[in-house]
Formats: C-alpha cells, sequence, structure tokens
C-alpha cells in the first residue's frame, strides 16, 4: 500500500528531475553560443570607397589601446537609393565594435553611413535611416539630431534627400515652414 507521504514526493521527484534536465540543457546550448567566435561581415566585395571607411575605422580601433576591430553582418547593405533599380552601398557604423572603446564609432548624435552611389561616398550622421519612393523620385529619410532642428538631441529632425546623378549629389533642403 501507497501512504500520501510517497503519493506526494514522487510527482515532485519528476519535475526536479525534469528542472535539471533542461537546466543542463540550456547551459549546454548557452556555452555553445557565448564561446563560438563572432562572425564578421564579407568584405571581399565592398567597392575601395567603402573599404577606404572601414580600413580607416579598424586604424582608428588598434590605435586605441590596441583594440581589436570588428564588423557585423548588417553594417553592409544593398538598396537602390537612386531609383536606377540597381543596388547601390550603404556602410553602416553602427555595425562597427571597438573591444577597447565601446563608443568610439557612434554617440548621442547616432553613427555614421556612408552611402555609395555611381562611385561617389557621401557620409551622414543618423540615428537610422529608410529609403521610399515619393512620385518619380527615390527619397533617403534620415532621423537626424535635433541640434539641426533648432532643438537638441530628442527633438524630432529628420532630413529627406535624392540623388541627382547628373551633379553626382545629394540634394535636399531644410524646407522652412511659416
Amino acid at each position: 500500500m501507497i501512504n500520501v507521504t510517497d503519493a506526494t514526493l514522487q510527482p515532485a521527484s519528476q519535475i526536479v528531475r525534469l528542472l535539471k534536465g533542461l537546466v543542463s540543457r540550456i547551459t549546454l546550448v548557452s556555452s555553445l553560443v557565448w564561446t563560438s567566435p563572432a562572425v564578421a561581415a564579407d568584405l571581399s566585395q565592398l567597392p575601395p570607397g567603402l573599404q577606404a571607411r572601414v580600413d580607416l575605422a579598424a586604424r582608428a580601433c588598434a590605435e586605441f589601446n590596441d583594440g581589436q576591430f570588428d564588423i557585423a553582418w548588417g553594417a553592409v547593405e544593398r538598396v537602390d537609393l537612386d531609383g536606377d533599380l540597381q543596388r547601390d552601398w550603404v556602410l553602416n557604423e553602427s555595425g562597427f565594435a571597438c573591444s577597447s572603446a565601446a563608443s568610439l564609432y557612434c554617440g548621442t548624435g547616432g553613427c555614421v553611413s556612408h552611402f555609395l552611389v555611381e562611385e561617389e561616398v557621401h557620409s551622414l550622421l543618423n540615428q537610422g535611416w529608410t529609403v521610399t519612393d515619393f512620385g518619380r523620385q527615390r527619397v533617403v529619410v534620415a532621423d537626424i539630431h535635433g541640434s539641426n532642428c533648432d532643438g537638441i538631441n530628442p527633438t524630432p529632425c529628420v532630413t529627406a534627400s535624392v540623388w541627382d546623378a547628373e551633379a553626382k549629389t545629394w540634394r535636399s533642403s531644410a524646407g522652412d515652414s511659416e
């Protein structure tokens, strides 16, 4: 005959055994994730104008307490910036990291993004950007520091730019409102 104590302890011991197994599996998986080397972006196809920016960033990191430079996968993007149906290049310094300096590439104003169109590299300090179609124009809209809008950092502020293929430059205006 089974007494009350035996009946209540059996399910508890099964639960403890299951929890131990779960904890050991979580520990195993997390050790594999945290001890595996970080995977950097493949920079072999990066155009020279952007590769120069990466080299400069890596050199700055190395010169700061012998830091180790790393670049994340999302740092390099291919997107049609000018509406010609060809993918252009964007290099986002938000994907840069230096082991000896946490804020070497980004600050309260954001991070620099380098936009390459027709072999021309133009850089913009921003807190995020997107590309959208507006009429017949392909527009890069960027969230920028509030000081550009007569405010401080948290002041909402954006810029919108279109590529002028003839002049090989970005065009935008403050567009003062009344």
